[in-house]
């Protein structure tokens, strides 16, 4: 039987230069898509997916982050002595269990292998999803829950895909495949900004996956790769020799919230489907074109 993924390891660590100088001094995943942070929909995403615990990776600067997933007494009690619960309930909203978040000092910016291999002792030796906070999912059900139960069909390592944009194959990590067949396919490679001509598909990682713990051995020992940092994906190679890995063509539409007009895309996309506020949004968007 496979071990249940319940943790979830979110590097946010990343300095957010595509986004600056709005993430001088706001953390880049705390920045708003519409009425909320970005890592307020990463978590909720998590916790639809059945995730318990989660781990963030992060660095200087970013405690804000932690501020944010713990309570406000002095908010929360204006917002009750006034009557204003939906404000109040929304504030409450993202707060976590008690020891349901951990939060772990990166301490240099040594890339995304690193970022997770720090997450090592809280994982232990069960299965665990890494969701890359940038790339924000709109997808039911949540892309994580997708890869979730893609994992309990198959178990081994899955990896959220889709397709790249066209001639864009040479911008992302694409994934190779045993066939092609369905949403779900077996891996035989990953290559990392393939030159154009030379991608082994038109498949891209999208910034969710769930890994086995023996990934913590090869992150220990893994050398500097592209742009002298500890990549993940390299790890995940080696993995590969040893464990299956699936690829999920996930169902659903990913905006990458590390770049100033996937930001915008995100934020037009939230508001126009928010549920009480996504007709005025509408309307203020067809105003101003």
């Amino acid at each position: 039987m496979t071990k249940r993924v319940r943790k979830a390891v979110l590097p946010v660590a990343g300095l957010g230069t595509r986004v600056l100088p709005g993430a001088k001094t706001t953390p880049k995943n705390m920045l708003n898509v519409f009425d909320r942070p970005i890592l307020s929909y990463v978590v909720e995403e998590a916790r639809a997916a059945g995730i318990e615990h989660i781990v963030f990776i992060t660095g200087r600067g970013q405690g804000a982050i932690e501020e944010y997933f713990d309570s406000n007494p002095e908010i929360e009690g204006a917002l009750a002595a006034k009557g204003k619960d939906e404000i109040l309930a929304e504030v409450r909203r993202d707060l976590p269990k008690p020891g349901a978040m951990s939060f772990v000092r990166q301490m240099a910016p040594l890339g995304l292998g690193h970022a997770v291999w720090c997450a090592r002792d809280i994982i232990g030796d069960e299965p665990f999803a890494v969701m890359l906070p940038d790339m924000l999912m709109m997808a039911g059900p949540p892309a994580l829950a997708q890869c979730v139960a893609a994992y309990e069909q198959v178990g081994g390592n899955i990896i959220a895909v889709e397709p790249a944009p066209e001639g864009e194959t040479h911008k992302y990590g694409i994934v190779a495949l045993d066939g092609r067949e369905g949403r779900l396919n077996r891996m035989t490679g990953m290559v990392e900004k393939p030159p154009l001509g030379t991608e082994p598909s038109n498949l891209f990682i999208s910034g969710r996956y769930i890994l086995q713990p023996e990934i913590f051995e090869l992150l220990e020992t893994q050398g500097r790769g592209a742009g002298g940092e500890i990549q993940l994906t390299d790890s995940m190679a080696e993995l590969m020799k040893l464990q299956s890995f699936h690829a999920l063509e996930y169902d659903g539409v990913t905006y990458d919230c590390g770049d100033k007009i996937g930001l915008l895309r995100a934020n037009i996309a939230f508001a126009l489907a928010h549920p009480d506020l996504g007709g005025a949004a509408r309307a203020a968007i067809q105003g101003l074109l």
